[in-house]
């Protein structure tokens, strides 16, 4: 039997609940080897002129000091681990060798170490950002512990190290296999530190009713108890102030404001700084207004920044800094502190901006009745961008924001593209997984041009498009009340937000992948337009081959986001891959062999995809679907949104059983190093540029982080 059969067949067992102990640890255990990216900006940024390059280094601190929130919000172990291996690699490289020798560790294992510390600190901590999985280190524990002690033996203290007490609390929980801490989740289904270990689904629940009576909005909280038990709602700030007890269904519920206040204090303090080098008044208001979101918790004062933000057009250096993103939170309504800072890509934006004028013209194009699309087109700022620091778990190819749907609904928006993030990825002569043969060739040369047109509409008019029916607390709505057919029961619509409620409180676990699947099924529906093509370089077959392999791609990602389903909790690890399953299924479902999933004689799965058919056939499969996923979100008809989407996004027998074969395959996502500023003796600033390697990754947090802990 070869190889790859036998590791089909152990994976396999995942389906059965039948896998053991040393099965678990072989897939959660960090690879030998881990590709690592690098951010190449060195020269946009040496354009910038000083004033500029100050804004971009005092943002960029404000980004990185947020980013110790980050690890905070993940794991209870997390933060710890960061401090752990700062300290270990903040070791002179000579020091630690020979610790590592006299200790027993061979170069294999310190290298193992290195490769899980990058992985830590990529990711935030020891859960993968994209997936949600948790991993731990290849070399063995014991060894860890003797290294640690020689390095303590090598201090001659009498005391304790800092580190030999760090290793204390970590050693159980960073090799845990426990079934309850494989994943993130609730209560025994995994891990969370957005809140405390004692705390329900139940009390959970109950909190989100309180906030909703009181209109609190959830981002930037935790919820814990305290030692009598009672349950306090913690709000991040960096100017703490007394508990504020209030009672709610019977139950004292605390509300704390001061939640990572160091870090906080440290985000406020580069803020302070970074006013100084502000271009214009609009970013002085931003920066003002993040101040006082920062200080004191206030969800409007990061609101009244986006505003800001959003009326910013153009700017030379691009940032946004904030708790942005809830794909990390069980309940999808949390956020996980983001910072980005980079600069414009002159060139590449002209195309974007291009892709702008055509809006009014594409937007009608889409799916759906014109009541269920927002009454008129807000032209956003549409950038590329040079990425200089993004602080935060994981790196996208493109952002829209602000998330907050009140803003989106009545201000605007921003797209933004990340050209650096993008050309990282770089060309590989390696065979493209789920790919027949005749397609390999143009599939590589193609799939980051198809990719770009897919970006794109998705950041435009996928996120940017769409309407909510809303009832404000006036009583008026927004809509044709009574007047107003849903298209698909042809009844008057019988549902829509009430005051207080967001996409994200009504569609709760599912918004953020359901958002993902719209936006994605937007740039298929729109990439088929050959206007859009043509804005983006491509024409004539070009343009065919580009449609053909963008619906290809998404497809083939599709089948790959089986290794981020877990079939013993029946949960979905990342966001986008549960709408790329979606949007293979809809394909599957069109039928007239439009697409079908095939296996060869030697075992291998392929996507087969018939190009003559996705003009036609794939084209009303997805525009039907998308359709409903836009009517539903407009209605705030989550029982219906959910019903679909779920449907769509169910794992059968036969995926369970395709998914061993993918698992087989995967490949180790990547970790990123990117790029640290400083100021030199004359108050200039430096950019320090790392290589792709897993110590370029630790040199960078090293250089990043060192002072903040006292270690240079």
């Amino acid at each position: 039997m070869s190889s790859r059969p036998q590791l089909v067949l152990v994976l396999g067992l995942i389906l059965g609940g039948l896998l053991s102990a040393q099965d678990r640890r072989q897939i959660h255990t960090t690879p030998a080897e881990v590709p690592v990216l690098a951010l190449d900006v060195g020269e946009a940024f040496a354009g910038l002129t000083e004033r500029e390059k100050l804004y971009a280094h005092w943002m960029s601190e404000a980004s990185w000091r947020g980013n110790l929130i980050t690890f905070g919000q993940l794991s209870p172990e997390s933060p710890d681990l960061l401090e752990f291996f700062l300290r270990l690699f903040s070791v002179h490289p000579v020091t630690l060798r020979k610790a590592a020798t006299a200790a027993g560790l061979d170069d294999r294992d310190l290298a193992d170490l290195e490769t899980y510390a990058a992985r830590v600190f990529s990711n935030c901590g020891n859960y993968l950002s994209f997936g949600d999985q948790k991993f731990i280190p290849r070399v063995e524990a014991a060894k860890v512990e003797a290294l640690v002690l020689e390095l303590a033996l090598a201090d001659e203290s009498e005391e304790p190290s800092r580190l030999q007490i760090l290793w204390r609390a970590l050693k159980e929980p960073m090799y845990s296999l426990a079934a309850d801490r494989l994943g993130l989740g609730l209560e025994d289904e995994g891990v969370s530190a957005y809140y405390g270990e004692d705390v329900s689904r139940a009390e959970i629940e109950l909190v989100a009713r309180f906030m909703r009576s009181i209109d609190m909005e959830a981002w930037n909280t935790r919820i814990d108890k305290d030692e009598k038990g009672g349950l306090r709602l913690w709000v991040a700030a960096a100017i703490p102030t007394p508990a504020v007890p209030c009672e709610f269904e019977g139950r004292e519920i605390q509300i704390v404001h001061g939640d990572f206040a160091d870090a906080l204090a440290g985000v406020v303090e580069a803020l302070t700084q970074a006013l100084r080098y502000a271009a214009n008044d609009e970013q002085r208001k931003m920066i003002l207004a993040y101040i006082d979101h920062f200080n004191g918790g206030d969800i409007d004062a990061h609101k009244r920044s986006q505003r800001h933000w959003v009326a910013d057009q153009g700017p030379v250096v691009e940032t946004n800094i904030g708790f942005i993103e809830t794909y990390r939170d069980p309940t999808a309504v949390r956020a996980e502190w983001e910072g980005l800072v980079a600069v414009v890509n002159k060139e590449q934006t002209r195309k974007f901006a291009a892709l702008v004028d055509a809006a009014p013209r594409l937007i009608p194009l889409l799916p759906w009745p014109k009541a269920f699309e927002k009454d008129g087109f807000r032209r956003p700022d549409f950038t590329s961008l040079e990425v200089l620091a993004f602080a935060s778990s994981g790196i996208p190819l493109g952002i829209n924001i602000p998330n907050y749907d009140d803003i989106r609904q009545r201000i605007g928006f921003k797209n933004v593209s990340l050209g650096n993030v993008s050309r990282a990825r770089g060309k590989s002569d390696a065979k493209i997984s789920f790919v027949r043969d005749r397609d390999q060739e143009v599939y590589a040369r193609l799939a980051d041009p198809s990719f770009e047109v897919q970006v794109g509409l998705h950041e435009l008019l996928g996120h940017g498009s769409g309407k909510l029916l809303e009832q404000d607390a006036a009583g008026k709505f927004n809509f044709a009340k009574g007047e107003l057919v849903d298209p698909f029961t042809e009844k008057p619509v019988a549902s829509w937000y009430h005051p207080g409620e967001t996409w994200g409180s009504k569609f709760t676990t599912i918004a953020s992948s359901y958002e993902e699947c719209r936006a994605e099924a937007v740039g298929l529906y729109l990439g088929l337009d050959h206007d859009v093509l043509r804005i983006f370089g491509h024409e004539g077959e070009e343009a065919d081959d580009v449609i053909y392999v963008n619906w290809l791609a998404m497809a083939r990602a599709g089948l790959s986001s089986l290794t981020f389903y877990d079939p013993d909790r029946g949960v979905w690890g990342q966001a986008h891959m549960q709408a790329r399953f979606a949007l293979l299924q809809v394909m599957l479902r069109a039928g007239d062999g439009l697409c079908r999933l095939e296996q060869d004689a030697a075992g291998d799965w392929f996507v087969d995809l018939d190009r003559t058919k996705i003009a036609t056939v794939g084209k009303k499969a997805i525009g039907d679907f998308l359709a409903r996923l836009n009517v539903y979100k407009a209605m705030g008809d989550a029982d219906a949104g959910r019903a679909l989407y779920l449907d769509h996004t169910r794992v059968d027998d036969r995926f369970l059983a395709i998914r061993s074969y993918v698992l087989a395959n995967a490949k180790p996502r990547h970790v990123w190093v990117q790029p640290v500023t400083a100021l030199d003796a004359e108050g200039k600033v430096v950019l320090r540029e790392y290589p792709a390697t897993i110590r370029g990754v630790i040199d960078s947090f090293v250089d990043r982080y060192a002072g903040l802990y006292g270690l240079r």
